[in-house]
């Protein structure tokens, strides 16, 4: 037996069995109950920079046009 028909036997049958245990391996390692805060926090990644909008306007004058389009959607403003 020549060494390439060797080592296609190998990899054929032992080296195939051990990536599939490997991957076996990994799946149940990243499931585990002590994996959860790593799970959740990498389901977090895409909004860990978003912020909320920042608001510029107080809303407590009288002529706020941010309080006149709030009173005008609950129905309180006549103009």
């Amino acid at each position: 037996m020549d060494t390439y028909s060797l080592l296609r036997e190998i990899a054929d049958s032992w080296v195939l069995l051990a990536m599939f245990a490997y991957f076996i391996g990994a799946a149940i390692w990243a499931f585990l109950p002590s994996q959860s805060k790593a799970r959740e926090d990498a389901s977090m990644i895409p909004m860990r920079n978003d912020t909320a909008p920042a608001k510029t306007c107080s809303g407590l004058c009288a002529t706020c046009a941010c309080t006149n389009d709030t009173l005008a959607l609950k129905g309180l403003h006549n103009g």
